[in-house]
């Protein structure tokens, strides 16, 4: 049995890979979950044969998109640290052994679009995505469309500095990131970096959900989270400075820590220059869909040379 399919997508992470297949209403009406193999051979096995199964259950051939952790650079070579694809031309792999081109997209650029289009920043014109988890990315989408310079790296904020006021004011050293550089923001404010300020401001290891949930509670992890919101304060504000948006769209691991987006407002405003405003700040909307839905939609316009 065929379904009515406009675009498929496929969420590409480091321990499950899913296929998601989109009807014209971008409601999804099949989907496939596959562990992602640890072997090179056997990630582009996998992936291509779920870009087949989309292509079977709609019976005719539609845009696919796959959204993966990572970069591409100019040579077509992935640049990523949770798949085996590092060093190889990972798309193009794909689409050989699929007999179909896809779009690759950046994960964190593929929820950007899914939100802006689908999600919390529906009906705003400029939404940047801000996604909190092991790492810290997003991407930049006006009028529907992401925002893709030559470089491909549009979106890593993760590997701007981190503010030298915040890193001075509270002694905290400098790291170096996985990117090669030292001293970038990720090394701070994603998840092991929140564990890592933990043990560098109180010599205690703390979780970061820990640390969420007792910063009303505790005083060792109130002081810790009040660094960690002065450091994403910072960040915010270079990304409004930077683009200006209609609002930031938060989303990853870190976002589900309650009562996160009012902090982060209150960040935000408390980092502004006075006497000026900042946009909201909003929570995604769109759950496990959308990356994969992002994909999608991001493959689709490229089929209609948007």
């Amino acid at each position: 049995m065929t379904m009515a399919g406009i675009a498929a997508g496929i969420d590409l992470g480091g321990t499950k890979s899913e296929v998601q297949l989109f009807d014209s209403d971008w409601k999804q009406v099949a989907s496939r979950r596959d562990e992602t193999p640890r072997d090179y051979k056997a990630l582009v096995a996998c992936v291509s044969d779920q870009v087949r199964w989309a292509l079977d259950q709609a019976g005719s051939p539609l845009p696919v998109g796959v959204g993966a952790a990572g970069l591409v650079d100019a040579r077509g070579n992935a640049f990523t640290a949770n798949l085996v694809a590092s060093g190889h031309p990972f798309p193009a792999d794909i689409a050989r052994a699929a007999a179909q081109d896809v779009t690759y997209v950046n994960d964190c650029r593929a929820l950007a679009l899914s939100e802006a289009v689908f999600g919390a920043g529906r009906g705003r014109r400029t939404v940047m995505s801000l996604i909190l988890g092991t790492g810290i990315g997003g991407g930049v989408v006006v009028d529907g469309a992401l925002q893709a310079g030559p470089t491909g790296t549009g979106g890593e904020y993760g590997h701007s500095p981190a503010s030298a006021a915040v890193v001075a004011r509270h002694g905290l050293p400098i790291h170096t990131c996985g990117c090669g550089r030292q001293g970038c923001v990720e090394t701070y404010v994603a998840g092991p970096g929140l564990r890592r300020m933990a043990q560098d401001l109180c010599g205690r290891a703390m979780d970061p959900q820990e640390i969420g949930r007792q910063r009303h509670e505790d005083a060792e992890a109130a002081s810790v989270w009040a660094v960690w919101l002065e450091m994403m304060g910072e960040l915010m504000l270079t990304m409004v400075q930077t683009v200006d948006p209609d609002c930031i769209v938060i989303a990853g691991g870190l976002s589900r820590i309650e009562g996160l987006v009012p902090d982060l407002s209150e960040a935000l405003a408390a980092a502004q220059i006075k006497g000026f405003d900042t946009p909201p700040v909003l929570l995604a909307e769109g759950g496990d869909a959308s990356g994969a839905r992002g994909a999608a939609f991001a493959a689709l316009q490229e089929a209609q040379g948007v």
